[in-house]
């Protein structure tokens, strides 16, 4: 792993990623960041680039016993995302993971009428919206995302991260692009790319929108 690859902390993520981003030309920009982790890199890549910041929120759904292991994903309001591969790997179905769905989806609506309150969700159509994580792996909670903010109907939907896995592109058929630092031959874990990779709290998710 070289040392040049390796982010101090996600704002450290946020500003190198920022100014990837910040070579192209934007249309009206909103960048969303995937709460939790996502919305300290977001927030950096919003001043960079002058553009509104909200918030997303996906749970992942994972497997029996392997609570880590994301098979699907489910947002607040859209249908559950579930990778098929994962579950022909797995010998599961959707049907016998419908109460996990449940419990996720139960939990990404909490989550999101605590960051957002009374404010409505900010519009997206005819804008270019730039969805912000701290790395991309599987892509599964992403994918949901993306999924909901394409009925939107955004001007362009690109992904970015500070890292992703080197198939990237390959994993996230609902953006137009993705966008990143690096994609390491070598990834195995988002948080291998940090030097500081503690998790982010509801309280600084919180704080970065009140900005």
């Amino acid at each position: 792993m070289s040392s040049s690859q390796v982010f101090a902390n996600r704002e450290d993520g946020g500003r190198r990623l920022a100014r990837v981003l910040a070579r192209r030309t934007w249309a009206d920009p909103l960048v969303l960041g995937l709460a939790r982790g996502g919305m300290p890199v977001a927030a950096v890549v919003a001043r960079w680039l002058g553009a509104e910041l909200d918030v997303a929120v996906a749970r992942k759904i994972g497997a029996p016993g392997r609570r880590e292991y994301g098979v699907g994903a489910v947002t607040p309001h859209g249908p559950a995302l579930y990778s098929d591969t994962s579950l022909r790997a797995l010998h599961l179905t959707a049907g016998e993971l419908a109460r996990t769905e449940h419990r996720e989806r139960a939990e990404a609506r909490r989550r999101l009428a605590r960051y957002r309150g009374d404010r409505p969700p900010v519009g997206c159509a005819g804008r270019d919206v730039i969805l912000v994580d701290d790395g991309l792996a599987t892509g599964v909670t992403a994918r949901a995302v993306l999924r909901d903010l394409r009925a939107g109907e955004p001007l362009t939907l690109v992904f970015a991260a500070p890292v992703c896995a080197p198939d990237a592109v390959t994993l996230l058929p609902e953006a137009d692009d993705v966008v990143s630092v690096v994609e390491p031959p070598e990834f195995r874990a988002v948080g291998q790319w940090y030097a500081d990779f503690r998790q982010t709290r509801d309280e600084e998710v919180l704080a970065l929108l009140a900005r």
